[in-house]
């Protein structure tokens, strides 16, 4: 940067990273939620007494499929603008950390919802599950 504080020629800019709010992110997984609901009710009405087990099959292969997919993003959250990403360096995080990620969610719900909540008063806005995964979720413009 020039003494100006404008990027001098050829220097990269890098926008500033806005992480996502708890509003925002409850929209999204509400969705998410939504979609996976209908497609395990499909299931379940389809292969009744296994509707259970597959239900839990579509969530874990939803969020890791979609969340460890290089754009980071499940259809819940691309309608709201945002992405998960790894907190070290903002790359996609990956399907091993994407696994994590869903199996801490689990812990974050059953411990009265607490993980989820913990966001709300953490500096760098992160649940459980993802300090875990050593993610953030930060908004994205079109």
């Amino acid at each position: 940067m020039s003494g100006s504080g404008l990027p001098m020629y050829g220097e990269q800019i890098t926008p500033p990273v806005q992480r996502a709010g708890f509003w925002i992110r409850f929209a999204a997984a509400l969705l998410d939620g939504i979609i996976v609901g209908i497609i395990s009710g499909i299931l379940a009405g389809i292969f009744h007494s296994a509707g259970r087990p597959l239900s839990t099959l579509v969530s874990i292969a939803y969020l890791v499929a979609f969340f460890g997919h290089p754009r980071g993003q499940t259809p819940g959250f691309m309608a709201t603008g945002l992405r998960v990403v790894s907190l070290s360096d903002g790359s996609p995080i990956g399907y091993g950390r994407a696994a994590i990620r869903w199996l801490v969610g689990i812990v974050s719900g059953l411990a009265i919802f607490i993980g989820y909540l913990w966001m709300l008063w953490d500096p760098e806005r992160q649940t459980w599950h993802d300090k875990a995964a050593g993610s953030i979720v930060i908004r994205v413009t079109a």
